[in-house]
């Protein structure tokens, strides 16, 4: 990006990435949390605490089932019921692994 890019700018572009991921996210419902979580580090449940801290960073009040619900698009316990599988060893194995302490 270059230097004369603005402020304005730039803000557009990281809201639009942003937008494409939630979309994608919400489109790949397939895909659990604990995936990203053992393969990427975060997943949607911080991806909404992350937006919640950002509203309360400018002194919006936003609450943690609205910040769900802005990423899941829908209630968390909603897409707990349509989506969310039960975790298997496997996945539970690779989770303590890859969040293990200095990891």
């Amino acid at each position: 990006m270059s230097e004369k890019t603005s402020e304005q700018t730039k803000t557009e572009l990281e809201a639009a990435v942003f937008r494409r991921l939630v979309k994608h996210l919400r489109e790949r419902n397939d895909v659990q949390n604990i995936d990203l979580m053992i393969l990427a580090g975060f997943c949607r449940n911080c991806l909404s605490n992350w937006y919640q801290d950002a509203a309360d960073e400018i002194g919006l009040d936003l609450s943690k089932p609205e910040a769900r619900e802005i990423v899941y698009g829908m209630s968390y316990d909603d897409w707990k019921a349509k989506h969310q599988t039960e975790a298997s060893e496997e996945q539970k194995a690779a989770y303590a692994v890859a969040h293990k302490p200095g990891h």
